[in-house]
């Protein structure tokens, strides 16, 4: 029998929508960008909103200051000590809306269109986050109880790298302490399949520095003789494959895991039509790593990839310079069980390895976080399983993603919590470019969702 959202908290959230669309785009018109020090008070003023919220809906809620923005910190623990506790975790700050030109309407002034609500911050991650606060309030109100203990934990630093979450997680673990995470802060793998994220790649983020003569050189004087830093790293950066698309770096695979084969299995199930999505880069044609479908590349295969390249005379009309320096910016997407850590000594030794004589390299390190894979089963997962057919009325397939999101792992180590990533974005969602949106549908689902995930999971704790 399929599993059924409770009417009460139906009822409830759909009587309450329209209060709930004015909440959410008073939300989204504030500025929350946290890369940006002129919106350092509207970051805390997107905290404090946020926590006004969480006690109007009847948490006992709290802004904590860190060195940057403000960690929000709300706590329902009215189930009792005996209850199992969930912890929701959600960002309010949000990308720079740069180039404002491109947004067909103001980037924090939200307008609902065709059934998406357009906002910075709609879908990344305000929406998502705002609709587990409603399906809160939603048990609180018409109940008067949780099933379960909650807390409400939101950073407001999450597109800055999450700098100071780490630490605050360790100076209040004992406070937080929980028998699960739930995130929504990812997508769906299409419009009406719910999705389960269950593993994302970790990254390793490299520039390489190639120095030639000690300043830049007339190239018919000198061209020829002395050797050319960026025809050198060039040379470098055409050992990093090798002809089946596969990182020809000594070690680089040692330590990653198979994939279990149902997962695969499951994975070529999926409506995935590979060339639309061709289609959809404008790339005259897709490759990568021979031997594996697109969504294995995306999902289970590691990578490296040049992000940057900056070298001699790049300005209008001809300059003849021998450049003295060439950099790039490379990054390497990694999968369980690969060491950000590993990958940067396995790189620098065999940058050292293959630099031509004449120039001297260096690789330095600029940011790195580990891969994670979640296991498919127990009570959190087995609850967000009913949750989703409860609210879009079909199973969720298991999905994974590309990109990185560092906390995940940080919530597990310092936490000891397995997590739950239960996304209602959308591909195409624009999350970090000019027109972001969310669809207003999946924002409802994504709220009856998180209203039955709570029951569900008191149940699977029994």
């Amino acid at each position: 029998m399929t599993a059924t959202v409770p009417a009460d908290l139906d009822a409830w959230l759909a009587a309450q929508h329209a209060r709930t669309m004015d909440e959410l785009f008073a939300f989204l018109r504030i500025p929350s960008v946290s890369a940006r020090s002129e919106h350092r008070a509207d970051c805390r003023a997107a905290a404090q909103w946020l926590a006004d919220r969480l006690t109007h809906a009847g948490f006992t809620a709290a802004l904590h200051d860190t060195p940057g923005h403000p960690v929000v910190l709300g706590e329902w623990r009215g189930a009792g000590p005996d209850a199992p506790t969930l912890l929701v975790y959600g960002h309010y700050d949000v990308q720079p809306a740069e180039p404002l030109e491109l947004w067909t309407s103001p980037a924090f002034e939200p307008e609902v269109r065709d059934g998406r609500i357009y906002a910075r911050g709609s879908v990344d991650d305000k929406g998502q986050l705002y609709l587990h606060v409603k399906a809160l309030e939603a048990h609180l109100a018409v109940r008067g109880t949780l099933p379960v203990n909650v807390i409400v934990l939101a950073e407001g630093e999450e597109e800055v790298g999450s700098e100071h979450l780490e630490a605050f997680l360790e100076t209040h673990k004992e406070r937080l302490r929980c028998d699960g995470v739930v995130i929504s802060d990812s997508t769906m793998f299409a419009p009406g399949i719910p999705s389960i994220l269950s593993s994302l790649r970790g990254m390793a983020y490299l520039q390489i520095d190639v120095q030639g003569a000690s300043t830049d050189l007339h190239s018919g004087m000198y061209g020829g003789a002395v050797v050319n830093p960026a025809m050198a790293l060039a040379r470098i950066l055409a050992t990093m494959h090798d002809d089946h698309g596969r990182v020809a770096i000594e070690g680089f695979y040692d330590a990653v895991q198979a994939w279990p084969d149902a997962v695969r299995a499951q994975m070529r199930t999926l409506p995935f039509d590979e060339e639309h999505f061709r289609a959809e880069t404008g790339a005259p044609a897709l490759g990568g790593e021979a031997g594996y479908s697109v969504l294995e590349q995306l999902w289970t295969r590691p990578t490296c990839e040049v992000n940057g390249l900056l070298s001699g005379y790049t300005g209008e009309g001809a300059k003849t310079v021998l450049p003295a320096v060439a950099m790039a910016k490379v990054s390497f997407r990694l999968v369980p069980d690969q060491d950000p850590k590993v990958i940067e000594r396995l790189v620098a030794a065999h940058v050292a390895r293959v630099c031509p004589t004449g120039v001297t390299a260096t690789v330095t390190a600029l940011h790195g976080g580990r891969p994670w894979r979640s296991e498919l089963g127990g009570p959190l997962h087995d609850a967000g399983v009913v949750a989703l057919e409860a609210a879009f009325g079909r199973a969720p397939v298991i999905t994974g993603e590309g990109g990185s999101i560092p906390v995940v792992g940080d919530f597990e180590r310092v936490l000891g919590a397995p997590v739950l990533l239960m996304g209602f974005g959308l591909p195409g969602e624009n999350a970090h470019a000019p027109d972001e949106w969310i669809s207003e549908e999946n924002f409802r689902q994504g709220a009856r969702a998180a209203a039955t995930l709570l029951d569900a999971y008191a149940a699977a704790q029994r």
